[in-house]
């Protein structure tokens, strides 16, 4: 599991549906979540959680995804099982945790130190802990 401190900064809310948006060392992070945790508004500080597993990497992206997450990090480490790898990225003082099938890993020509894009949908981050009093 991955954590990420961030600020809220928008809040979307339609029927049962909330569409929150983020501040992340001066990045956008948004998340779709059915409910919120007691006191989140704007100016909120929150640790969000990524689970390894929804962490996807892009590498010489170009073009639009539906992806509401990009952010650029660097590969800090890649650890190679039989059937999977396990990445560390970088992402400023943090470290994003992804698990990808190690024949994308080879066909992909992945390496420690490279800068690549950590992809990860809306609906696969989650407000853990609100950081507020």
């Amino acid at each position: 599991m991955s954590y990420l401190n961030a600020s809220v900064i928008g809040i979307e809310k339609c029927d049962s549906l909330h569409h929150v948006t983020f501040e992340c060392h001066g990045h956008s992070i948004s998340m779709l979540s059915l409910a919120l945790p007691e006191g989140i508004d704007i100016g909120s500080k929150v640790k969000l959680a990524i689970k390894a597993s929804h962490v996807s990497i892009a590498k010489d992206l170009s073009g639009r995804l539906s992806f509401a997450n990009q952010l650029p990090v660097t590969i800090g480490s890649i650890v190679k099982g039989e059937l999977l790898c396990y990445l560390t990225l970088e992402f400023f003082q943090n470290t994003i945790e992804a698990i990808i099938l190690r024949k994308t890993h080879e066909e992909m020509q992945l390496k420690e130190k490279e800068t690549v894009t950590a992809l990860i949908q809306a609906s696969e981050i989650s407000i853990c802990e609100v950081l507020d009093d």
